[in-house]
């Protein structure tokens, strides 16, 4: 097992990305902390987890709340005195022209998107040190490496935690504590998951390669960076986007 003994600590738990990162965490043996403000999702998760006879323990968690932050990393504390891998991936979309686009709106975005992600690197870094082989997996986006129509809040709010998660490998190089951040494209979660339309057959939301992003693509990338695998990787930015910001697939120049 890949996680043997390590102690993990998820946000954004519920659902998605989170969801399945956690499972996969724990199937490779880690011991694993779930967070979200999705308590009834949190419970299905640990259930889930428990049954495959895995270890789990759910935490409501607002990310954007200093104080759930200080009970997290206290509860981890009292009950495992370290933590190896810390998974900041909780997020939310907002989807609208700039001169639409509310202040309130603004600032929802970037709380939930920029400053937890902050806050939870502040205080739980004491404990990803006290491990003595710390990892931090941000998640950013493709929409931080290139604007999108519509994304000023979204992709604003993904830069600034790619950009967090370099200061943070800088600062913990010392420590034994790596941090880097994936760039996922669309991926078939919640967030984009429609009742009135299967966006696993609609071609607008395909990556170069010709499908959607799912989230176990992206858990095994976190699995990745988690591991001891990646022990020699900080500061880093990975894109799991099919290409989408490696080439591009346009019309050929003309010959003559």
């Amino acid at each position: 097992m890949r996680l043997e003994g390590k102690i993990a600590l998820v946000t954004g738990a519920a659902s998605g990305i989170g969801r399945q990162t956690a499972i996969t965490f724990a199937r490779e043996g880690a011991q694993v902390f779930l967070c979200d403000i999705n308590e009834e999702g949190l419970q299905q998760v640990k259930a889930e987890i428990e049954a495959a006879g895995g270890r789990a323990t759910a935490l409501k968690l607002n990310v954007t709340d200093e104080e759930d932050w200080k009970n997290a990393a206290r509860v981890v504390r009292e009950s495992c005195g370290k933590l190896n891998v810390f998974f900041n991936n909780a997020g939310i979309l907002i989807v609208k022209p700039i001169e639409e686009l509310s202040l309130d709106e603004w600032n929802r975005e970037m709380a939930i998107n920029s400053t937890g992600p902050f806050l939870g690197i502040k205080y739980l870094a004491p404990l990803l040190v006290a491990s003595g082989n710390g990892s931090i997996i941000n998640t950013s986006s493709d929409a931080a490496t290139f604007g999108f129509v519509n994304h000023a809040a979204y992709g604003a709010s993904k830069a600034a935690i790619a950009m967090l998660s370099q200061v943070a490998a800088a600062e913990y190089r010392n420590k034994n504590v790596r941090s880097n951040s994936i760039h996922p494209a669309c991926c078939a979660t919640n967030m984009l998951l429609r009742d009135d339309e299967d966006i696993r057959k609609n071609p607008g939301y395909f990556t170069p390669m010709g499908r959607i992003l799912e989230p176990q693509d992206i858990a095994n990338l976190v699995l990745f960076l988690a591991s001891d695998e990646s022990a020699n990787i900080t500061g880093a930015k990975f894109a799991i986007d099919g290409g989408e910001t490696g080439f591009s697939i346009g019309m050929p120049l003309e010959t003559k």
